[in-house]
């Protein structure tokens, strides 16, 4: 077969043109962020495999990301990538701390463009919960020579059976800010075309940004502004590093749901500052940064933090919790709550969950070419 044709028979691969004409805004409409437009409103959310090998992406993240770019959501979030390898959160954690993770990373993100949905991928340092077994074998912390020395703004542990991180010093922290723009320049030679900040859950970014993990006494600790420092400052680093045609998003716990820590009012003082260092979109998810904090799980439990920093810092958001329904999720854009709608779990139960959508929405579906001829054909 000649190439020309190769390539024909390549582009009826992707999915079918997504035009539509809406009235008003729902889960369906295209959304322009900077020069990237968004076929929808639907977003798969980073979720780690724990299927890395020494920070390489197999074979599984390319079925496992390339089948919810078939089923038609807008951005396929790659999972928390590790800027270090101390860095990681197992050690089959995905990573991209060297040139050599690229390769493969390229692959899955031009299988997702080619299926017309977006590529992004989620930049993340464990800290003080790094260097644990994966979920499945129980999460515990490492020890032996499994185990790596984890890092944190101050030499508190986790939780009981953790190790005690090493505090970082300024000249750690400023190697912390260069890493991350490494990871950003090799994501965009990856061809990514969204990077997401991990700022979140309790990894090292949240434990800065939080009074009950941050007990330093220097320019990084006590007060808001010194807290925030070391995250306004990666989002200072990637922004110049991002080409100004490209989304940035970060991605927040808006609530420790501790009294006396990080809360949402914060959160909303930290998305205006964001805002204003080039930050397009926050995700704002919660939790996660001490063990046995109880939190009022429920169907769209954090959707009100979403709806709060859209609409007090005046920021496009992205909600995300136990979002299941289609009609459920199309009312959070219909809103006005949130610009996104981040899915997890009821993505890896149901990759096809757009092609859903847009039937029980009343809209026509946009199978990829061969699956809609098959569709067609029986339908006759």
């Amino acid at each position: 077969m000649d190439k020309q044709n190769f390539d024909k028979i390549k582009g009826c691969l992707a999915n079918s043109e997504h035009d539509r004409e809406v009235e008003e805004i729902d889960l369906l409409s295209p959304l322009k962020i900077r020069e990237v437009t968004f076929r929808n409103r639907i977003v798969m959310s980073p979720m780690c495999q724990y299927s890395a090998y020494e920070g390489f992406a197999q074979e599984w993240h390319m079925i496992h990301l390339g089948s919810r770019a078939v089923g038609g959501v807008a951005l396929v979030m790659v999972e928390a990538t590790a800027i270090t390898k101390q860095g990681r959160i197992s050690p089959n954690d995905l990573g991209i701390w060297s040139d050599e993770h690229i390769k493969f990373l390229s692959k899955i993100v031009d299988f997702v463009h080619c299926q017309g949905a977006i590529a992004g991928i989620q930049l993340a340092h464990a800290g003080r919960k790094a260097s644990c077994d994966v979920p499945w074998n129980g999460g515990a912390p490492l020890k032996g020579e499994l185990a790596w020395e984890t890092i944190a703004p101050s030499a508190l542990a986790f939780d009981e059976g953790y190790s005690i991180p090493k505090e970082l010093s300024l000249k750690e922290i400023d190697q912390i800010i260069i890493d991350f723009e490494e990871g950003a320049k090799r994501a965009l030679e990856a061809g990514f075309k969204v990077i997401e900040i991990h700022s979140a859950h309790g990894y090292l970014l949240h434990e800065f940004l939080s009074p009950l993990s941050n007990k330093r006494e220097d320019s990084y600790g006590g007060s808001f502004e010194n807290r925030t420092r070391l995250l306004i400052r990666v989002v200072q680093a990637l922004r110049k590093t991002i080409p100004d045609s490209l989304p940035l998003f970060v991605r927040i716990s808006a609530t420790d749901w501790v009294e006396g820590g990080w809360d949402i009012n914060q959160s909303v003082q930290l998305a205006k500052i964001l805002k204003e260092n080039g930050v397009d979109l926050i995700d704002a998810s919660s939790g996660g940064l001490l063990p046995k904090v109880t939190i009022p799980v429920g169907t769209g439990y954090q959707v009100p933090f979403a709806q709060q920093i859209r609409r007090e810092a005046n920021i496009l958001t992205g909600a995300v919790g136990l979002i299941t329904e289609p009609k459920y999720a199309n009312e959070i854009i219909t809103s006005g709550f949130a610009d996104l709608v981040f899915l997890g779990r009821e993505l890896l139960r149901d990759p096809y969950w757009p092609l859903k959508a847009e039937h029980e929405l009343n809209s026509d579906s946009h199978w990829p070419t061969p699956y809609g001829y098959a569709v067609k054909r029986r339908a006759k």
